[in-house]
């Protein structure tokens, strides 16, 4: 129900946007986020949206080059990621959940399959 996509290989300072699209259901009422997991490491939360887009929440290592931003009509959340480093490498995941622990996996209920980021040096 959730296709996350955009992700390639990009040198270190570029750019790249990651899309999250819906279907089977609209979640204009879900929290968005954005979550990350590299090699040997637990997955971490990136970003996150509340339903009605009014409030961000980034993580403190993305603060600044990362935005999150959705479109109900399209049924769509992306993140646009800028300056990028080689420690953003990973498999990027887009999320939906109604909780408000939206910095915890556990606050999210439906995944999508991950698009991978590599950022080279």
């Amino acid at each position: 129900q959730l296709q996350a996509s955009g992700g390639g290989l990009v040198q270190a300072g570029g750019s790249l946007r990651l899309s999250c699209a819906a279907s089977g259901r609209t979640f204009s009422n879900y929290t968005m986020g954005w979550f990350r997991q590299a090699p040997g490491k637990e997955r971490e939360f990136v970003a996150a949206l509340i339903w009605s887009a009014l409030s961000t929440y980034y993580a403190d290592s993305v603060k600044g080059r990362f935005t999150i931003s959705r479109d109900n009509a399209k049924n769509t959340v992306t993140l646009q990621m800028n300056s990028l480093k080689p420690e953003d490498t990973a498999v990027y995941y887009c999320a939906a959940g109604r909780g408000i622990r939206l910095r915890i996996t556990g606050g999210y209920d439906y995944w999508g399959q991950g698009t991978l980021v590599t950022v080279s040096s």
